[in-house]
């Protein structure tokens, strides 16, 4: 029948009837919202986008009087006054000359997301031009060794060759030495 299952289930729904009922509580005081709930340091940021909010909000008589003004000029137009009063409010619902102000706005004011980006962008280039500079100078060490173990290879083929007799050939030493000694000056 009715297992842990169904227990758990009726857990969770309790659960979230209380977080709705919270939220209801929550937004019956919307007066302390942007002031009390928010630590100092972010509070500017809060309050900044309240007066956005605000700016885009209409006002009540602005909505009625425009609605009164709509229904006066309908009264005695007929069909072409309704389409007339479309148009119009149409237009009015549809500013686009204030489009490309938000817009110039966000790349003027970036947000923190954008901030973060450019920061991660920034590092990113600092990394792979350290990585760069890495990869160069490991290749650089190593043909320095691989010439380094080039030469070493030729004197020792020079200083170990031997004679029939099996003794040390000092005249290709000799040699060798005065090669090493033109060589440094």
């Amino acid at each position: 029948g009715r297992g842990f299952a169904f227990r758990r289930k009726q857990k969770i729904e309790r659960q979230y009837r209380k977080l709705l009922k919270k939220r209801r509580q929550v937004h019956s005081q919307p007066d302390d919202q942007f002031t009390d709930t928010y630590p100092e340091h972010l509070k500017h940021l809060y309050l900044a986008e309240e007066e956005k909010l605000k700016k885009r909000r209409r006002t009540p008589d602005d909505s009625v009087s425009s609605k009164e003004k709509l229904n006066k000029a309908a009264d005695g137009c007929g069909v072409y006054g309704y389409v007339y009063l479309m148009i119009i409010s149409v237009s009015r619902t549809c500013t686009f000359s204030s489009r490309p102000v938000v817009t110039q706005e966000k790349f003027k004011n970036k947000t923190s997301n954008q901030k973060a980006k450019e920061e991660y962008e920034k590092i990113k280039a600092e990394r792979a031009r350290k990585k760069e500079e890495a990869e160069k100078r490991k290749q650089q060490r190593e043909e320095a060794q691989r010439l380094y173990k080039q030469k070493k290879m030729e004197a020792y083929k020079i200083l170990s060759k031997k004679t029939k007799k099996g003794q040390p050939n000092l005249n290709l030493q000799v040699e060798f030495l005065l090669q090493k000694i033109q060589q440094n000056t």
